[in-house]
């Protein structure tokens, strides 16, 4: 066998254009891959407030524009399906995805399954789906969000909700990647508080994540390249981009969420969210988001801020075995952590990410969000089953630690 521990992998979606007003630029691209034909996945909200006008004004007139508006937020498989539906029958050069991170996973899956004649959920990894392999499509995908917390604009994967089952579960793929990622500041200016709150702890808790996950050399090594997991491990380059967003995130959250119409902080919120993105989409997540994903699917709560609820408990548990890191998270969030131990700064590092959610409306515990102590063996059974993501804690956690965790997180 090969040495493959020593190998990291990293990738990001083929081209990304930043900046205020980069919208429009989108018809360049268009132009520019010769593209006749684009279809526009996004949600009705966005469609009624113009936002989508103003992605529709970018593309040059010779190309034709359909419009599919029947994303939901946390998208079923019927949402998907009727969007893949859509798109096999205009049979479009390009898919324009525009909106939070429903409407870029909708986008990027029906670029990529369109026509294909399977149901959604053979894509997703056993024992839910089959784990069928997301072909290489020509549709050209571009992914324009509206939101800065999501990263879907970065992805190579798409998240669909199984109200039946109260679980979400992933599609994953190197094929899901957008061929363009624009974004464009401007287009966040409008979001309401709760919303920037939201997404923008989404964010932090992916850099947060991307930068204590386990190690690339630290998880379990292939037999080959193409073993290796969706997530492959932080390393030197992760962590630059980790860094960065917390930094960015830290020192613009709040001010973006108190005067949205702040462009130069709405600016660092959209750069911070690609960032984090970029850096979580190749290192990894760990505990908070595994936790998190039973919680939405039975209580119907927003991501964000069901992982911003998490994350405080879930540094706490794993301080003992990256302290070092936490310690320097305290650092770009902010902190005095000059002179203490590692162990203090970590402290520090929770503490601070508490008081961020605080001040920008976020519950401070799980019971806000509907969550009983009955139901906390029920949840940490359900988080238990999602090894790839548990897989990259950097501490051990058992169905018993995620109990207590669940626990001190009411």
């Amino acid at each position: 066998m090969y040495e493959s521990d020593t190998v990291w992998e990293f990738a990001v979606a083929d081209h990304v254009k930043f900046g205020n007003g980069a919208t429009e630029e989108l018809g360049d691209e268009v132009a520019t891959r010769n593209v006749s034909s684009v279809l526009i996945v996004t949600d009705e909200q966005l469609r009624e407030a113009g936002v989508v006008d103003t992605v529709r004004a970018s593309v040059p007139d010779d190309v034709d524009v359909d419009v599919f508006d029947g994303v939901e937020p946390d998208p079923d498989v019927d949402v998907y399906e009727s969007a893949i539906e859509t798109a096999t029958e205009i049979d479009p050069d390009g898919i324009v995805g525009v909106g939070g991170g429903s409407s870029l996973d909708v986008a990027k899956v029906s670029g990529a399954l369109a026509p294909m004649d399977r149901d959604v959920l053979e894509y997703v990894a056993p024992p839910i789906g089959n784990g069928v392999p997301v072909p290489d499509s020509e549709t050209l995908v571009f992914a324009i969000p509206t939101t800065a917390g999501t990263g879907s604009e970065s992805s190579p994967a798409a998240v669909v909700s199984l109200p039946d089952r109260e679980l979400k579960v992933g599609i994953s793929s190197r094929h899901l990647y957008p061929d363009l990622a624009v974004v464009d500041p401007l287009l966040t200016v409008s979001l309401p508080p709760a919303v920037t709150a939201s997404s923008g702890m989404d964010a932090l808790t992916h850099a947060i994540e991307a930068y204590t996950t386990r190690r690339y050399d630290a998880k379990a090594s292939p037999d080959r390249a193409g073993g290796r997991p969706d997530y492959g491990g932080r390393t030197q380059v992760t962590d630059l981009f980790a860094e960065k967003a917390i930094e960015l995130i830290g020192a613009s959250l709040r001010q973006a969420v108190n005067n949205g119409s702040d462009v130069e902080a709405r600016r660092d919120m959209s750069l911070g969210s690609l960032l984090a993105g970029i850096a979580f989409t190749n290192a990894g997540l760990g505990a908070t988001h595994a936790m998190a994903y039973p919680v939405a699917g039975e209580n119907h709560t927003p991501h964000g801020v069901t992982v911003a609820v998490l994350l405080p408990e879930v540094m706490r548990y794993n301080a003992p075995a990256v302290a070092d890191r936490y310690g320097k998270i305290a650092e770009l969030l902010g902190e005095p952590v000059d002179g203490a131990s590692d162990r203090d700064a970590s402290d520090h590092a929770a503490a601070a990410v508490e008081t961020l959610s605080s001040d920008i409306g976020i519950p401070s515990g799980l019971d806000g969000l509907g969550v009983a102590e009955d139901d906390v063996p029920r949840l940490a059974e359900k988080t238990a089953e999602i090894q790839r993501l548990l897989v990259g804690n950097p501490r051990r956690v058992s169905e018993d630690d995620l109990e207590a965790v669940f626990a001190q997180a009411l």
